[in-house]
C-alpha cells in the first residue's frame, strides 16, 4: 500500500537532532527496522524518521494499524502519550506536550458536554463516546490543575509555571534556545518577561548573553523587594508627619510631662503640710 506522510503530523513532535538522527540511521543499517510503523488507514502516524531511512537505503519494514483512532484528536493524544512515556525528551518538551494534551482533552470534554445537553433538550439518546481521546481522558486524571499537569509530564509545579510563561511570552528565538539547551528553563522564564526585541537580541548574541539577560532581570526584581523591606524603618507616618514635626511633638509632650510632674510634687508637699498641722484625732481624715 502507499503510505501517506501528513506534514502536520510529522511536525507535531519536535524532530530529532542531527546527532539523534545519525544514531538511529546507524542502528537501522546495522540491525534493520525493528519496530513497526504505526498507520491510521494509509496515513503514517509514528515512525517518520524510520520510514525515511528505510526508503533511503531500501530496507524492509513492517506496519501496524491502530484501530482505536477515530479522529485527529485521537492521533494527537496517542502521539503525546507515546512521547511522554520516553526518557529522551527534555523537560521543556514534556511540559509543552502536557499542555497540548490539556487543550485537546478540555476541548473534547467541552464538545461532549455541549452535545449531551443538546441531545437531552431534544429528548434523544446520548451517543456513546469512544476513540483513543476518550480512552486517554478516562484513564488519566483531569489536566485542569497545575499539579495534574506536573504529574502527567513528570515535572515539578514550578517547572510547569515556567514552561507556561515561556509558551505565552517567549519570542520564537528564545524558544529555540530553550529547545537547543542553550538556556535553562529558569533563565528562559526570566528572559521571557523582557520585550520581544530584547529577547531576540539576547538570543541572537548567544548563550552567554542570554544568561546575562536573565541575571539582569532577577537583579531588577530583587532591588524593589529590598527597598520595600527597608521602607518601614524610614516610612512617613500615616498622618503625613515629617521627622521635624515629630521632634516638635516629642518636645511638647516632654515639657507637658515635666509640668505635670512638678504639679504632682507640689500637691504632695501641700498634703504633707496639712498632715503635720492637723491635731492628732482619730476622726481626722489625715
Amino acid at each position: 500500500m502507499d503510505i501517506v506522510v501528513n506534514e502536520e503530523l510529522k511536525a507535531y513532535i519536535d524532530p530529532l537532532t542531527p546527532e539523534e538522527y545519525e544514531a538511529l540511521e546507524r542502528s537501522i543499517l546495522a540491525e534493520g527496522c525493528r519496530d513497526a510503523l504505526v498507520l491510521w488507514g494509509d496515513v503514517l502516524v509514528d515512525g517518520h524518521n524510520r520510514y525515511g531511512i528505510c526508503r533511503k537505503h531500501d530496507i524492509a519494514f513492517e506496519t501496524v494499524q491502530n484501530t482505536r483512532f477515530q479522529s485527529m484528536d485521537d492521533v494527537h493524544l496517542w502521539m503525546i502519550d507515546q512521547h511522554l512515556g520516553r526518557r529522551s525528551i527534555s523537560d521543556f518538551q514534556r511540559g509543552v506536550l502536557a499542555l497540548r494534551k490539556r487543550e485537546i482533552v478540555s476541548a473534547r470534554r467541552g464538545r461532549s458536554g455541549a452535545a449531551a445537553e443538546q441531545a437531552a433538550d431534544a429528548g434523544e439518546p446520548q451517543p456513546a463516546a469512544g476513540g483513543y481521546a476518550q480512552a486517554s481522558a478516562d484513564a488519566s486524571a483531569p489536566l485542569d490543575t497545575r499539579e495534574a499537569l506536573a504529574r502527567a509530564a513528570r515535572l515539578s509545579n514550578s517547572q510547569v509555571v515556567m514552561i507556561e510563561k515561556i509558551q505565552k511570552q517567549a519570542a520564537p528565538e528564545l524558544v529555540a534556545a530553550v529547545k537547543s539547551g542553550a538556556i535553562s528553563l529558569n533563565a528562559a522564564a526570566a528572559v521571557a518577561t523582557l520585550p520581544a526585541e530584547e529577547q531576540v537580541a539576547a538570543a541572537s548574541a548567544g548563550a552567554d548573553e542570554l544568561k546575562q539577560a536573565a541575571k539582569r532581570v532577577r537583579e531588577a526584581k530583587r532591588k524593589p523587594r529590598a527597598e520595600k523591606e527597608a521602607a518601614p524603618a524610614a516610612a512617613v507616618p500615616d498622618d503625613g508627619a515629617t521627622p521635624d514635626v515629630l521632634r516638635e511633638r516629642v518636645a511638647a509632650l516632654t515639657a507637658e510631662n515635666t509640668a505635670l510632674r512638678q504639679e504632682v510634687a507640689s500637691l504632695q508637699s501641700q498634703l504633707r503640710d496639712l498632715r503635720s498641722a492637723a491635731p492628732a484625732d482619730e476622726s481626722s481624715p489625715f
